[in-house]
């Protein structure tokens, strides 16, 4: 919105011509998501008080947790009008891409809004069904999975790159759809499961979003691509500017979520952050790379798979608890230990994924 105003006023005054640059917007997109963020959070932390909308908790859980019980949930709303604000105002609104993202975004946070509704409004512990919940969820996986497919202008645009090495690219054909589908959808899950602990999920989130930034800028820049070795994808480039408003929003929820966090995101929040991260992941064809930078999102999935799967074969669990993070709480390790901890993993993942940028 504020592109098309900035290129109009640049014909009477040259200086409105930076904001054509996608870094600068990157950083106002950024910087508007946070600011807003911020000004958001006290009202919203308000209203969901006097509305008493708290979070429940489990009985079986850490004990530690119990004190948690009533914290105002819900506060991923406040995450997502603030990127769409901040992603209406920075992006390229002729961008498809800009588009589909933002709408993935919303309707995963939808899905989430409706199960944290009936759970913490109508008291039922029970939420959305989850034969629903997945049959929404892949609604709108599938479909955007099948618009990025039959609007794709050329062959690598539904190819899989493999990371570190530049000459392998796998055409997938319809296939791509299936896989698409299943990134978007598992790592919205994957996000979902991690968000157990303040702080936890949503910092891993900004960060892995700061590294697909990097990835959407280069391969939307014929030069950088050329010199990278990667497969230039037309128009890819703006959703840096998305990818900045989750990084921004994320940090200013972040700011209320610390330990001990003032306000969950629930699952309109977390539902929704991990589907734009795997859809712009897609996009950018970078599939593989979130896998290694989102690994934490990775390990708490796993650890879930594996000890619903060891206890309906054996009998037996592999983990205290699953997900992971509660894992380590009922070994002993304080909440902010679990949590830094994980943060640091994340950092150094984030970096690796960007090491094969150059490592071809």
């Amino acid at each position: 919105m504020l592109l098309f105003l900035a290129e109009f006023l640049a014909q009477f005054q040259s200086a409105f011509n930076a904001f054509s640059y996608q870094t600068l917007r990157i950083v106002l997109g950024a910087l508007t998501a946070l600011l807003l963020c911020l000004w958001l959070g006290p009202l919203v932390i308000r209203r969901l008080v006097e509305r008493q909308i708290g979070q429940a908790v489990r009985d079986d859980g850490p004990q530690s947790h119990l004190s948690k019980a009533g914290t105002p949930t819900m506060g991923g709303a406040m995450i997502l009008i603030a990127m769409a604000i901040s992603t209406l105002l920075w992006a390229d609104l002729t961008n498809h891409y800009v588009w589909l993202t933002l709408a993935v975004t919303l309707g995963f946070g939808a899905i989430g809004w409706i199960d944290d509704y009936r759970k913490v409004v109508e008291k039922n512990p029970r939420g959305l069904p989850a034969r629903w919940k997945y049959f929404w969820q892949s609604v709108i996986g599938l479909g955007a999975a099948l618009v990025l497919y039959f609007t794709a202008a050329s062959p690598v645009e539904i190819s899989l790159l493999v990371p570190f090495f530049k000459e392998i690219i796998l055409p997938l054909g319809f296939f791509f759809v299936i896989l698409s589908y299943f990134v978007i959808v598992g790592s919205s899950n994957a996000v979902n499961l991690t968000d157990g602990l303040d702080g936890l999920a949503i910092m891993p989130t900004v960060l892995v979003a700061m590294g697909l930034a990097v990835f959407a800028y280069v391969s939307g820049n014929a030069v950088f691509a050329d010199y990278l070795h990667i497969p230039m994808i037309s128009g890819a480039g703006e959703l840096a500017v998305f990818c900045g408003t989750i990084a921004g929003a994320g940090l200013g929820f972040l700011w209320f979520n610390t330990y001990p966090a003032q306000v969950f995101m629930g699952d309109v929040g977390s539902l929704a952050l991990g589907a734009a991260l795997g859809v712009v992941a897609v996009i950018v064809r970078q599939e593989i790379v979130l896998f290694i930078m989102g690994g934490v999102f990775v390990m708490e999935t796993l650890s879930v798979i594996l000890q619903v799967g060891s206890y309906k074969m054996t009998g037996r669990r592999i983990f205290r608890m699953a997900p992971l993070h509660h894992h380590f709480e009922l070994k002993g390790w304080p909440e902010p230990r679990v949590i830094v901890r994980f943060w640091i993993i994340t950092v150094v993942l984030v970096l690796l994924g960007l090491a094969t940028l150059k490592i071809r």
